[in-house]
């Protein structure tokens, strides 16, 4: 599973180089100082990124290192304009960030199916020397060189697009709550790190409406600073409309564990906190009437909370009641 999934490519591109003009004279029968008949040089192919919603990941691209895009031809005689370098396009998954390897420049954004980024313009074609021809010279013998290419170290990061972001720490519940309200079928095992890569499920919804969640792999405490596998994917949040936190009820102190949580998206990124967010306190169905009472009391103020269970299904329609509710308002 791991092998198929990969959210970071880096290349190398080269767009194509514009056609030279020509410096063409005309020379019929009966003149052999026609003029200039020069036609311009042909653009350099871009190299362009393409929206494709049938991708969601970058594995296709996981051993391209080189991308080049043809060059455009030369002008000809008889004013003919040289032919148009042929386009590179890439297909990438949509949600997919480009950015200059060097310097950090986001050279484009992919969120729409279709959508195209040129993101290394080819050369413009030169002029023809029958572009230059004027009263006081007649028969210029130049035209001007195409545009040279654009070569760049790229590189394509994949920030998942869903509604909801599932944060919690490993082992907190958060694939057993997708397998149970969605299609997706994410592995489930009583170990940490059982999801090792960010896993996708559409929950439908009353009136035929529906949702995308994303169950992003377990944070730990220090994964801002690359500690366990909470780094390589904290940016598959960035883009989730809603943060859904799940914390075990088996955890002694859930408001504590709340707060470490949110303090590693901080650290992250501090805009992270600006999205709406809601607590699911899971796995309660271990717990009686009287347990979940005293816990609730416990919960941190100033965020949504309720206790479910994925198991029996406790409160998991108010869940989704209150997740539509927020989607709604975030998206207002």
């Amino acid at each position: 599973m791991t092998t198929n999934f990969v959210d970071y490519v880096k290349i190398f591109i080269r767009s194509g180089k514009g056609g030279a003009g020509s410096a063409h004279l005309l020379r019929v029968k009966y003149n052999a100082k026609a003029g200039p008949d020069g036609g311009d040089g042909g653009r350099g192919g871009h190299i362009i990124l393409k929206g494709n919603s049938q991708r969601w990941t970058l594995l296709h691209l996981k051993y391209t290192k080189h991308v080049f895009a043809e060059d455009g031809e030369h002008g000809g005689e008889n004013l003919c304009t040289g032919r148009t370098g042929r386009d590179q396009i890439l297909d990438v998954p949509l949600g997919c960030v480009c950015k200059d390897a060097e310097t950090g420049e986001i050279l484009g954004e992919v969120t729409e199916d279709g959508q195209e980024v040129i993101i290394a313009k080819g050369g413009r074609g030169g002029l023809g020397n029958d572009h230059f021809k004027s009263p006081t010279n007649q028969t210029p013998r130049y035209a001007q060189p195409g545009e040279p290419s654009i070569e760049r170290w790229i590189i394509i990061e994949l920030k998942m697009l869903a509604d909801v972001g599932l944060v919690g720490f490993p082992n907190a519940g958060k694939s057993t709550f997708l397998s149970s309200v969605s299609a997706a079928r994410p592995e489930i095992a009583d170990y940490p790190f059982t999801t090792i890569v960010p896993n996708l499920g559409i929950v439908k919804y009353r009136d035929d409406r529906s949702f995308c969640i994303a169950d992003i792999p377990g944070i730990i405490e220090g994964a801002a600073e690359g500690k366990g596998l909470g780094l390589r994917f904290l940016r598959h949040i960035e883009r989730n409309s809603i943060l859904l936190f799940m914390v075990s009820c088996e955890n002694m102190d859930i408001k504590k564990e709340y707060k470490v949580l949110l303090k590693e998206l901080e650290k992250y990124n501090p805009e992270l906190l600006d999205k709406k967010r809601i607590l699911a306190v899971t796995k309660c169905d271990m717990l009686d009437e009287d347990l979940i009472k005293q816990m609730k009391k416990t919960l941190p103020r100033g965020v949504p909370s309720v206790m479910v269970s994925s198991v029996t299904g406790l409160n998991i329609q108010k869940l989704k009641d209150m997740i539509v509710e927020a989607i709604e308002v975030t998206n207002a």
